[in-house]
């Protein structure tokens, strides 16, 4: 499961209730109470724009994705104004589109999650008095009947998930005159009875316990056999809250792309997958099943996305993208357009870009991008939007001074430019010299087009969405990043006239200040250099490359034999060299560990110490456990962590998932700290850029295209044959495919809908079994799993199976 955000902006939020009416609001997105994401604190507004963009692979089971709008005042303090709460089963309603949803208010009482098992099974019994009596056991929960006393089991403290394990009695009494020997569950009476169950959080303090879900269960669920057990989702409080009117709070614009996988084992997508890979020696390439994807999709970057993951999880995106390069510049007539347009090449080249320079960008431009959010210098030039507290020339000097400063250390970065994009940039060269032989500044061109105007100028644009900065920058950042990037884009493209590029004069004469031959051969000899078929080694870069860092728990190592083994908030920092953890942002390391030290990455089991998202990083002589803030970030800790020490060669094969605690592994019960692991770990990720990638979850995603876009894969048959038949199409809707030769596109098209369709088969037939396998109530599927009743709902419409 994965989810991409975009938090665009909030309106009509209510005044704050005193003589400033306005409000400093910042927004959360959570899975169900847990927050993964917080946006900017937006000042001074009523009506708060964010416009940032989240995205997250979601590492566990959820029920609502929920967005909280706070309010922080005067003294800092954080209160809610409103939340919006989207159903797990109702995402797919608003996927991929701009939507405002009011917000609602946020009680206590409907703040729930987690699940309850309750086992209840009625016995009846004959009293002194002669009166049938039923009992009705209950076990692992405390109750409240509606027509008996309440009766409550002990608390268990410091734990998540406790366990009751305790038995209650409810007596339903039945007058003399019943004489049934079975229970019947039809009779007004039980009709009208239930249990409730309510779960605390029991609090020491004066404020009282706090509610943490119920549980209603109406008796005839007992049915003729008087037993029933099962796992129920806690629901929110009943307690009649007034309703709050629509608007009341204000809404809050989202778009929001949900994507769920049900991936197969990797031979299932054996077929498809060998087509794919194939695309690069298909001839012509516009015959080749990764081509014909781009082909039907209705945006090229839905195919380019799986397809580039997929080509640089086997290593073969460099043939992929030159084939397709190489086309496409055979197709194009002026060499001024080479990649201007949207194609599935310039996409594909756009996101390997993304994958494989991310590091790359972080050192190269993050820390003057840092400088620039930080210090706030002014830079506007345009004489209109100049504030009066302004100086021109100042502001002129400042932009300078900037762009003087980002374009040397790109110009200067071609030894860190990662090898794949090099190999690509190489190709790209090639293919634009050989095509347009008559202009000597096109192998300059077709590569600056993308490492100038689609990746540094984007990067310097908007920080946030390339990883360089957490938020969306100030409107007055933003500006002077706007200026900067235009400005850089221009230099790199080695235009002719370059102040006839820009449409406002006053660029055209802040131009003036780089119009130098000594730029233009800085931009020459960095693109040379990076589209040399040479491969540079990254290792011999000395420079280390901040992969990333931010505040954890962790617990105390104990080096000190009387040291208190206790928790401590840390900032910790990683790169490529090291993982270190400060007192505070930019303070000296307390302790530093070398990568080669990094024998194992893995998650740490709940019970160990009754924390959540707790992993441990294993050395040598010990492990650190450490707790994230959040399930996402711990993922993504661990992720990264993995990665960068996964070539180290004395990485462990098995670890303990539980803590050494009082003398022995909570685990396997050894004794002996020194002890090899009892689990296998869960490592074994490939090394370099294909890390990040699931083959088989990549080329699951590129099914589903493909089955979603089923009939224009047909209507591209037909026009292949309407083609060869015709020597043209005959229609109009055929003339938006690209088809070089008709008989191989057709070959391709039916080896590709034959592999669909099998798939198609596998994915019904697995669904049909798990309907028939699933327990509607099991621990995997409590009652009141409303996504699950959906499920049952679709399945019932196209099977004759039942639960």
């Amino acid at each position: 499961m994965s989810v991409c955000l975009s938090a665009g902006e909030a309106k009509n939020i209510p005044p704050y209730p005193g003589p400033n009416k306005m409000r400093d609001c910042y927004c959360t997105v959570n899975l169900d109470q847990e927050e993964v994401f917080r946006t900017k604190t937006i000042e001074k507004s009523l009506c708060p724009f964010y416009g940032e963009d989240f995205y997250c692979e979601i590492p566990r089971s959820f029920r609502h994705l929920s967005f909280y709008i706070f309010d922080r005042d005067v003294f800092r303090r954080d209160s809610s104004i409103g939340k919006v709460a989207v159903k797990k089963e109702d995402l797919q309603k608003y996927h991929g589109k701009d939507h405002w949803f009011p917000l609602q208010p946020v009680c206590a009482d409907s703040e729930v999650q987690g699940k309850v098992h309750l086992e209840l099974r009625l016995s009846e019994v004959i009293t002194d008095s002669g009166v049938v009596c039923h009992k009705l056991h209950n076990i692992n929960a405390f109750l409240t009947p509606y027509r008996s006393e309440a009766k409550k089991t002990k608390v268990k403290r410091k734990t998540n998930n406790p366990q009751f394990d305790e038995v209650f009695f409810f007596e339903v009494t039945k007058p003399l005159s019943y004489t049934k020997r079975q229970f019947d569950v039809e009779e007004d009476d039980v009709d009208k009875l239930a249990l409730k169950v309510d779960l605390w959080n029991a609090s020491n303090l004066k404020f009282g316990d706090e509610f943490l879900g119920e549980v209603r269960v109406p008796l005839k669920v007992l049915g003729q056999s008087g037993v029933h057990d099962a796992w129920y989702f806690l629901q929110p409080r009943d307690n009649g809250n007034k309703s709050v009117k629509a608007d009341e709070l204000g809404s809050l614009r989202l778009n929001i792309v949900y994507t769920e996988d049900h991936v197969f084992p990797t031979e299932h997508y054996n077929p498809l997958r060998d087509l794919l890979l194939q695309s690069a020696h298909v001839e012509p390439v516009s015959a080749s099943a990764a081509h014909i994807l781009g082909e039907v999709c209705r945006e090229k970057q839905e195919a380019a996305v799986p397809l580039v993951r997929l080509f640089l999880h086997y290593g073969k995106i460099v043939p992929f993208l030159s084939v397709i390069a190489h086309a496409e510049i055979n197709r194009t007539q002026d060499p001024n357009t080479i990649f201007r347009g949207n194609s599935l090449t310039s996409k594909c080249i756009d996101e390997t870009m993304k994958l494989a320079g991310m590091h790359y960008l972080r050192v190269t431009l993050k820390p003057i991008i840092d400088e620039i959010c930080t210090d706030h210098k002014p830079c506007e030039i345009d004489p209109v939007k100049l504030k009066e507290s302004e100086n021109l020339d100042t502001n002129r000097e400042n932009l300078r001074q900037y762009v003087d400063r980002i374009f040397n250390v790109i110009t200067s970065s071609g030894v860190s430019c990662p090898t794949v994009m090099c190999d690509i940039f190489f190709s790209l060269r090639e293919s634009a010299a050989s095509r347009f032989q008559v202009d000597p500044d096109v192998r300059y061109t077709a590569v600056s087009s993308f490492i100038f105007l689609r990746f540094f100028a984007p990067a310097i644009l908007s920080p946030n969405l390339f990883h360089l900065r957490p938020h969306h920058p100030d409107p007055c950042t933003s500006r002077t990043l706007t200026l900067i990037s235009k400005t850089i884009q221009t230099l790199g493209s080695l235009a002719k006239s370059k102040s006839a590029n820009f449409k406002e004069s006053y660029m055209a004469a802040f131009y003036d200040y780089f119009n130098e031959q000594k730029y233009a051969d800085a931009v020459k000899n960095f693109l040379d250099l990076i589209s040399s078929s040479a491969r540079w080694d990254q290792k011999s870069i000395e420079t280390p490359i901040m992969l990333k860092e931010g505040f954890m728990i962790k617990r105390a190592q104990g080096r000190n034999r009387f040291g208190l083994k206790n928790f401590k908030k840390r900032w910790f920092r990683l790169t490529n060299h090291e993982f270190t953890y400060h007192k505070t942002k930019g303070e000296g390391a307390l302790c530093s560990i070398p990568i080669e030290n990094i024998l194992a990455v893995e998650r740490l089991e709940e019970e160990s110490f009754k924390m959540k998202n707790m992993f441990q990083v294993i050395q040598p002589e010990r492990a650190l456990y450490i707790q994230a803030n959040n399930c996402v970030e711990a993922r993504d800790w661990i992720d990264i962590l993995t990665k960068v020490s996964q070539c180290n060669c004395k990485r462990l094969s098995t670890y303990h998932p539980s803590a050494y605690l009082n003398g022995h592994w909570l685990c396997c019960k050894l004794s002996a700290d020194t002890a090899p692991g009892c689990t296998p770990c869960t490592g074994g990720l490939p090394a370099n850029i294909q890390l990040d990638v699931d083959g088989d979850r990549e080329t699951e995603r590129i099914y589903s295209l493909y089955s979603t876009y089923m009939s224009k894969l047909v209507k591209m048959q037909e026009a292949c044959g309407s083609k060869s038949v015709y020597d043209g199409p005959e229609q109009e809707e055929y003339s938006t495919f690209v088809i070089d030769d008709p008989q191989e596109t057709y070959k391709t098209l039916r080896l590709v809908i034959s592999a669909v369709q099998t798939l198609e088969q596998q994915h019904m037939q697995y669904k049909r079994d798990k309907f028939r396998k699933t327990k509607y109530g099991s621990q995997e599927h409590p009652i009141g799993d409303q996504s699950f009743q959906c499920y049952i709902r679709q399945q019932s419409e196209s099977s004759t199976y039942s639960i």
